[in-house]
């Protein structure tokens, strides 16, 4: 099979189309033909720099398509069915390629009405905000809160699914994308590159911190007492824990991890006309080079996405 490989870390040079053994399905898991898989910050890192192992691993962790063939024990799906999700994380999982392996359990169907190149732009985002608003912060109907880059990967799909769960939603992001925010659901949408947001919003609940650094400071200043700021930037964003006890107030670092369970909310969500992915740019699997360049320079509005096969940016299979 085709598949997006990389001998050295480095640049998005580095990527290059090959030939490799197609996996077979061992106990509990199925072979998923791959019609579409998103591109990730964490696919630059994991190029750049091996991730935190310090590894050349399959790059790829989003997915959509469609099941080949069910290994031992497997009950849920039957070669056909079309599945989405991303598998493994934080484990690589190897989603730039024709076929992957995964645990049936970390697929979900894909919802009826939209195609495998959207089905493949939300799990990892999508996954993401749900485990950090719903499991992290346990968002209430009702609540403040504030997502940053609102028009980003994470962050779009952040504003529905805060919206969804009854919150009213603060977003930052450049002038030129505010309508973009606001067609989403966002409730006000902030000009971080005019104005600084902590001066500006207050007595928020939740902050959705995918940025970092000093963002994290920052937003502590926005919560009111007993709020909490979820950071997603990096490891590093874990030094913010003791300064926001030490104010009344909460902050963790998370990761994101494969979770079925999430899953089936995202795709109820999708189902139920509440979610949507914005797809930025669709390239085919061997433009994956082109792709992490246009990633890198943190400008889309939404997601980019790998059609691995012709027809990821149509209906059904």
């Amino acid at each position: 099979m085709k598949a997006i490989t990389q001998d050295v870390f480095g640049g998005p040079e580095v990527l290059r189309l090959t030939e490799i053994d197609r996996p077979e399905p061992g106990l509990s898991q199925v072979l998923v033909r791959v019609h579409a898989a998103a591109v990730n910050p964490t696919d630059f890192w994991h190029r750049a720099h091996g991730g935190l192992q310090r590894r050349i691993v399959p790059l790829g962790w989003d997915v959509s398509g469609v099941v080949e063939a069910v290994g031992p024990g497997v009950t849920l799906f039957a070669p056909g069915d079309e599945v989405f999700g991303m598998p493994r994380q934080p484990e690589p999982a190897g989603a730039y390629a024709e076929y992957l392996v995964a645990p049936a359990r970390h697929l979900a169907r894909k919802p009826a009405g939209i195609s495998h190149a959207e089905a493949a732009a939300l799990p990892l985002v999508s996954l993401t905000a749900w485990q950090a608003l719903v499991d992290v912060a346990r968002l209430e109907p009702g609540q403040r809160v504030l997502v940053h880059a609102a028009a980003g990967g994470v962050g779009h799909v952040a504003v529905q699914i805060a919206k969804a769960l009854g919150a009213e939603v603060i977003g930052t992001a450049r002038a030129a994308k505010h309508g973009f925010v606001r067609e989403l659901g966002a409730d006000r949408v902030v000009d971080h590159t005019a104005e600084d947001f902590a001066e500006v919003v207050s007595d928020v609940d939740v902050v959705l911190d995918t940025i970092g650094g000093e963002y994290g400071p920052r937003s502590l200043r926005t919560l009111r007492p007993g709020g909490i700021v979820v950071s997603l930037a990096s490891p590093a964003e874990a030094a913010l824990t003791p300064v926001a006890r030490a104010q009344g107030k909460r902050a963790l670092f998370m990761i994101v991890e494969a979770d079925q369970a999430g899953m089936l909310a995202v795709a109820d969500l999708v189902e139920r006309g509440l979610l949507r992915a914005t797809l930025d740019t669709v390239l085919p699997l061997e433009d994956a080079a082109k792709a992490h360049e246009l990633g890198e320079r943190r400008t889309t509005t939404g997601k980019i996405v790998l059609a691995v096969r012709a027809d990821a940016s149509g209906g059904q299979d």
